[in-house]
């Protein structure tokens, strides 16, 4: 039997044969430009059976292509054996971005509009018109794309739904409301429809599950300056909760209509009517749903630009703030608890995987009041796949525990009071010389980053340097971002601001929340992270300017045993031990007595 990703890539192709097409491009996305799609979307997992969560497709009568980025390079060699697909590594030096590719080989490109934002078929377009004369290029927008093949293809989820207090969050969907119908007037616009799935959530105060680890509810929202109408799927036969109709009355009652999903169409043709400008944000908006709206209302009543509830949201309010610090505590007792099991399972010489780590880590959170779930799939990894940045733990056939070398937990929970994300690398027993230097070149970049003090207006790509120093200067380095936003009790990963070499040139503001975790990676032998999350805030004013620097949230300590000291700095190590003793002070209280004590040794000073 030959191989079913090979197969489908030439299902595909007859498509192709049969349509005129000169490429096809599957997006890893769906129609919300989601990071972590629903099963129903994940078409790209489908046709090629890589399952990272950021990969595109193209497919041409003669090529088959996959474009990722390096935390899943070594992971998309395996998973392509045997499809005839390959790897296009994305972000280096002599990558082709896909555009540019396409424009080289193909005229007529089809690719699912539902499922690909503005912005991408955009770059495409325009790839595409500076290699061919008008008229001799097409992009072709077929929504469900694949249904002729994907014939087992999930429906659309449906999770319960609940909303969250004022008293929660700090501010009500009232209020947030009427912030959004203010700047539509600053832009001289009558309404904006929001289709990101997290902001939706935020503004309406929602919360679901129809995303995997995301507590989002698939949906669409048009707000306008009299009207507020929420798209999503009614059907109380597939929600049949208490919960759920309790939050749609109180939702109505604030004076927001509830229609469905489906009907976002037609409500929106009767709004066009009107003959009213509405804005959106073409990063986020698919292309099928752009070219409708585009359409209905006019181009020159479509205003498109930046959402303004990307930036609103990722900097926290003081309920949000308070609420996050509580989190990371609990958390970090989790992670303690976890830590200490960790330790003496393998030094009494008990059989551990990867697997019944992370079982164990996620079990240990779940006992925390307020858990509503990981943030994302644990990366549970012992040696040479810790040297996979988003490693996927296998349940059978993961890697033994052994009683050397390094291992890596990056984790993260829900809870109702915030959204977490940690990463530690610990020795199980003695490490070698290079994985001790490592370990201590990537723990003084993740110090030196959390030591920051820097001149408001400052973005994260200007400090980024900060955490990659020490690596560069033993020649060393790592391909993934530095630092991503994250959301409250919404996505792990969040915009706009971000720490990575990338020209992002978002100021970070006092409020935000952003990962500091750089790391190093050596194929077929070991990786290693270290992760914090920092709040950005206020540190005093002078005659030079106004000031910031960070608060570290997250509570769990850092293994100082494969630390080479001579590389360490004084202020490193004052920073080291005032950190652990911190963490110690604070835990120690709350977890059992043997764990408190093993924590109390573990954090004694260098």
């Amino acid at each position: 039997m030959g191989n079913v990703h090979y197969e489908r890539v030439e299902a595909v192709r007859r498509m192709m044969a049969e349509n005129g097409w000169d490429a096809v491009v599957i997006g890893a996305s769906d129609p919300h430009a989601s990071e972590y799609p629903a099963p129903r979307w994940q078409a790209v997992q489908w046709v090629s059976g890589f399952t990272g969560e950021a990969g595109d497709i193209v497919i041409t009568a003669d090529h088959a292509g996959l474009w990722t980025d390096s935390r899943y390079f070594i992971q998309a060699l395996e998973q392509l054996q045997g499809t005839g697909i390959e790897l296009h590594r994305t972000r280096q030096p002599d990558s082709v971005p896909v555009p540019e590719w396409l424009a080289g080989y193909c005229r007529v490109v089809a690719l699912d509009g539902s499922c690909m934002s503005v912005a991408a078929v955009e770059e495409i377009g325009t790839a595409l018109s500076e290699s061919y004369e008008e008229g001799e290029w097409k992009i072709v927008d077929i929504p469900g794309l694949l249904d002729g093949l994907w014939l087992d293809r999930p429906r659309i989820p449906v999770s319960p739904i609940i909303t969250l207090d004022e008293s929660d969050v700090g501010e009500s969907r009232m209020q947030k409301i009427v912030w959004l119908r203010k700047f539509l007037m600053s832009k001289d616009c009558d309404a904006i429809l929001l289709s990101s799935l997290d902001e939706i959530a935020w503004l309406l105060n929602v919360r679901g599950s129809d995303i995997a680890y995301n507590p989002f509810v698939i949906s669409y929202l048009y707000v306008s300056l009299d009207r507020a109408i929420w798209f999503v799927r009614k059907d109380m036969s597939r929600r049949p909760d208490q919960d759920t109709e309790d939050s749609f009355v109180e939702i109505m009652s604030d004076g927001v209509e509830i229609s469905d999903y489906d009907d976002v169409g037609i409500t929106l043709a009767d709004q066009a009517a009107d003959g009213c400008r509405i804005y959106v944000d073409t990063a986020s908006l698919n292309e099928h749903l752009y070219r409708y709206v585009s359409g209905i209302f006019g181009r020159e009543n479509t205003v498109t630009g930046t959402s303004p509830v990307i930036l609103r949201k990722a900097v926290k309010n003081r309920t949000e703030i308070a609420a996050l610090r509580e989190a990371y505590l609990q958390d970090g007792v989790a992670m303690e608890r976890f830590l200490y099991w960790l330790d003496m399972s393998v030094r009494s010489g008990e059989r551990i995987t990867e697997w019944d780590a992370s079982m164990k880590l996620t079990s240990l959170r779940s006992e925390i009041e307020g858990y509503r779930g990981n943030s994302f799939g644990n990366i549970s990894a012992y040696g040479a796949n810790a040297a996979l940045p988003h490693y996927s733990t296998p349940e059978h056939g993961s890697a033994v525990l052994e009683p050397h070398g390094l291992y890596l937990a990056d984790s993260g929970g829900q809870y109702f009071f915030g959204t977490t994300d940690i990463t530690r690398t610990v020795p199980l027993g003695e490490c070698t010389e290079l994985e001790r230097e490592d370990y201590t070149l990537v723990l003084k970049g993740m110090i030196q980053l959390a030591m920051a003090v820097f001149p408001s207006g400052t973005a994260g790509c200007q400090i980024d340097v900060l955490a990659k120093n020490a690596l560069w200067k033993a020649r060393r380095n790592f391909g993934h971002g530095t630092g991503h936003g994250i959301g409250f009790y919404l996505g792990v990963h969040e915009g706009p601001q971000s720490i990575r070499q990338d020209f992002n040139r978002q100021p970070l503001l006092p409020g935000m929340v952003t990962s500091d975790e750089p790391g190093i990676y050596r194929q077929g032998q070991h990786g290693v992270r270290h992760e914090n999350i920092l709040l950005c805030r206020e540190d005093g004013s002078n005659a030079f300017g106004s000031w910031l620097s960070f608060e570290t949230l997250t509570v769990c300590h850092i293994d100082t045993a494969p630390i080479v000291r001579e590389l360490m700095t004084k202020e490193e190590t004052e920073w080291l031990n005032a950190y652990n003793a911190s963490v110690c002070s604070r835990l120690a209280p709350l977890l059992p007595e043997d764990v408190a004590e093993w924590l109390k040794v573990r954090t004694a000073p260098l």
